[in-house]
């Protein structure tokens, strides 16, 4: 009996210190060298526009939101959270509420908070200060509602790397993103052109409220990205230098660790780099979560290329042509033979929709924005082929959260408005924005609008949507 006791008491003090040993690694401390707060006050409101110091938020007649940030990085965090602080908690509650519509169970999300606890718990030490700082501002104005999964800090860190363990975990089916870019003689008056579908789906709630954001920082270059509230990582942006950054996901083991979120390394290059050298010179900085394939245009180099990074190494695509296309597996000497590369091309629809994009690009040429938005809109297989609305075949599957064209040197964004990219695609001249920010006025340029898709009057698309609806109830 002794020693039972003795055995119990020792279990019980090692349930005792691992218990609080795991709430201590999910624990994360606010960043070090934080600027003294601001005083407390809250953003100016006017109907659809908000303010806060030099910061501005505006809702365009397009349905996009256009923010613009400038200063110091936890200024521009703080000054981000007070305005679009109703944003960031119907932007939280929306992907809870997916979360909970793929995860019922209460005990498995306790679970799953445990392990992302558990796995992020050095994140911090992968994040660069200055983007710490940017997310702890935010976080100062997001909900105690959920203070159960984490505070608001350590939530809005978690997001940056839900991206990264989502692919990982669900091998990509909520990433399956196409972009390809077109230079020289593949382009009308030889421009670099590049255009992005972001197939980043966590129900259609999550992506009612995008947002245009320009940047002004005082360290860097300025930039304009598309993005939600709370997010500061890149998925889609172009800077001033005419540098494009879109990312999408490759085939990926379930990290071992946490390292750098793909979209945190995409921002430092969309903000740090001129060229395509520069980009380069970033990426081998950092250790990834994951595989990924990062598409950068450079107006500097009038090219794009493919960072293709894994958590173990690094390479970068050049097509050989004058375009090229991104779509979800590896084409670069260093991955081309890799052993889950090879079953992501034998496996996945990957490869499919490489090749109708590169179809299209060989009909299209010279390409324009116009075309570029006929490509991204494409819903057919191979050879024009119907293969059925929504299908992952497709290069438009219908869930697009967001879908960009870039002419970099021009300055020129256009973004998709809903749904997915069948609504306008409207143009941002961001020379012209950064030299004169005033959120007074609508920021788009309505003589370059690309029309919407006239798909979205047709009766397979009211069928479409009659079928989702059915699907969802």
């Amino acid at each position: 009996m002794k020693r039972f006791g003795i055995t119990l008491l020792v279990v019980a003090v090692i349930f005792i210190v691992a218990f609080y040993t795991l709430n201590a690694w999910l624990h994360v401390a606010p960043p070090a060298n934080l600027p003294a707060a601001p005083a407390a006050q809250e953003a100016i409101h006017d109907r659809d526009f908000v303010a806060f110091e030099g910061c501005r938020l505006r809702h365009s007649a397009s349905g996009l939101w256009e923010m613009y940030l400038e200063g110091g990085a936890f200024e521009r965090g703080v000054a981000a959270g007070k305005m679009t602080k109703d944003l960031l908690k119907y932007q939280e509650e929306a992907f809870i509420a997916q979360i909970r519509r793929m995860i019922p169970s209460d005990a498995y999300l306790k679970f799953l908070r445990l392990f992302i606890g558990f796995f992020n718990r050095h994140l911090p030490d992968y994040i660069p200060e200055e983007y710490k700082h940017e997310i702890y501002g935010i976080s100062l104005s997001c909900t105690d509602e959920y203070n159960m999964i984490g505070t608001p800090y350590e939530r809005q860190l978690n997001y940056h790397s839900a991206h990264d363990l989502g692919h990982a975990l669900q091998d990509y089916m909520l990433v399956g993103c196409t972009s390809f870019a077109g230079w020289n003689g593949s382009v009308e008056d030889s421009l670099l052109l590049v255009g992005r579908n972001f197939d980043f789906y966590v129900g259609e709630q999550f992506a009612e409220n995008k947002i245009v954001a320009f940047y002004n920082p005082d360290k860097g270059y300025r930039f304009a990205m598309v993005t939600w509230a709370g997010m500061t990582g890149v998925l889609s942006g172009m800077n001033e230098k005419g540098l494009t950054v879109t990312i999408n996901a490759a085939k990926s083991s379930v990290p071992a660790s946490a390292a750098t979120p793909i979209s945190i390394l995409c921002r430092e290059i969309l903000q740090y780099a001129a060229n395509i050298e520069d980009a380069c010179a970033i990426a081998k900085q950092r250790k990834t979560f994951v595989s990924e394939s990062i598409l950068i245009g450079s107006a500097a180099d009038n090219r794009a290329v493919i960072i293709e990074k894994s958590p173990d190494k690094m390479d970068v695509y050049q097509s050989g042509k004058d375009w090229l296309v991104c779509a979800n597996h590896y084409q670069s000497e260093a991955f081309k033979d890799d052993k889950r590369n090879m079953e992501n091309i034998a496996t996945s629809d990957s490869p499919y929709r490489q090749r109708r994009a590169e179809e299209l690009i060989a009909q299209h040429i010279p390409l324009d924005p116009q075309k570029a938005a006929l490509i991204l809109r494409d819903q057919k297989g191979i050879g024009g082929e119907d293969i059925g609305a929504g299908n992952e075949r497709a290069i438009n599957q219908l869930i697009a959260h967001h879908s960009v064209i870039f002419l970099p040197q021009k300055g020129l964004m256009w973004v998709s408005t809903a749904p997915w990219q069948l609504g306008k695609y409207v143009a941002y001249n961001l020379p012209e924005i950064f030299a004169n920010p005033d959120f007074s006025r609508e920021l788009t340029t309505d003589g370059l609008t690309v029309p919407e898709d006239p798909f979205l009057y047709s009766d397979a698309y009211k069928t479409f949507i009659q079928n989702k609806k059915l699907n969802n109830e």
